[in-house]
């Protein structure tokens, strides 16, 4: 086995350690927060759209 072989070794092993001590959130932890970033998305998404809407109005005003 060379050098490179027993370095990759070893960091397979050390990131399964690593693994083994982080704290996993629970299946309802998941569900809560994803719901949270998908409804928060959709917020910033349409107030985004209605400014950018707002803008294209204030521009077609100014231009024409």
């Amino acid at each position: 086995m060379n050098a490179s072989t027993k370095k990759a070794g070893e960091f397979f092993k050390e990131s399964r350690e690593e693994l083994r001590k982080v704290n996993w959130p629970t299946r309802e932890e998941t569900i809560r927060l994803t719901a949270f970033v998908i409804v928060f998305s959709l917020i910033i998404a349409a107030f985004l759209g209605a400014l950018d809407m707002l803008f294209i109005r204030i521009l077609d005003k100014v231009i024409i």
